[in-house]
């Protein structure tokens, strides 16, 4: 009986694969997470980005992927404590949806800062220059984001990353909630700007590109230049 039980678990194990197998650890603790608080108020960020906009994302459509990732950390747990392979692939695509939404968001509250405390400054330091060396200007890096993330079909993410390997920034798109990683474990995300209608349709309507570009005027350059020396250190 020890012999087949210790079978069953080598078997799902293995077909868990090796990032499956990092979720099943973190699950048989369910370490669950909680929706992090904003540094200002809802309203703080206006005009560019309206009260009733912030409170609805943060308190309805964040506070939702973390309560649908916690409970589908504790449907993994009981998952593997049963040896159910087949539920736990199952969630995957749960786990990293909500998952994602949570990591996305948590960013993207900290990307945003109101104009009174320094919100839409451009870059200084150690990052201003990366930005010049890798896009030619401050400006050219707003027009490919902007364009960039117009262009998106759907929902997602358009996100300014330094790959930690190459030394070098680049901007990336991702799909849905899927977070940088995704597209490279070596991406570090520096800013993130969410792309889903529901950052935008109640103010701008279907006009995602006024919405990209006022939202440069609350963006919290000093959190993304920390991030970055902070990387390089």
């Amino acid at each position: 009986m020890a012999l087949r039980t210790l079978a069953s678990k080598k078997a799902l194990s293995f077909a868990l694969g090796g990032a499956a197998r990092l979720l099943a650890a973190s699950a048989r603790g369910v370490t669950t997470v909680t929706l992090p608080d904003l540094s200002y108020d809802f309203g703080a960020l206006e005009p560019a980005i309206s009260g009733e906009i912030m409170r609805l994302h943060h308190q309805k459509h964040h506070a939702t992927y973390v309560a649908n990732y916690n409970k589908a950390l504790e449907q993994l747990d009981a998952a593997v404590a049963k040896g159910d392979a087949s539920a736990v692939v199952q969630l995957q695509g749960a786990i990293k949806f909500n998952g994602g939404g949570h990591v996305n968001h948590s960013i993207f509250w900290k990307n945003l800062k109101p104009i009174s405390e320094g919100g839409g400054e451009p870059p200084h330091g150690k990052l201003g220059w990366a930005i010049d060396e890798d896009f030619g200007s401050f400006e050219a890096l707003v027009k490919k984001m902007n364009a960039e993330g117009a262009a998106l079909q759907g929902s997602g993410w358009v996100w300014l990353a330094l790959d930690k390997e190459a030394k070098k920034l680049s901007v990336e798109t991702t799909a849905n909630q899927d977070p940088l990683v995704t597209k490279g474990a070596s991406l570090v995300p520096l800013l993130g700007i969410d792309v889903w209608e529901h950052a935008y349709y109640l103010q701008y309507k279907n006009v995602r590109p006024d919405y990209l570009n006022n939202i440069w005027k609350v963006i919290n350059w000093k959190y993304a230049g920390e991030v970055y020396e902070n990387v390089l250190a």
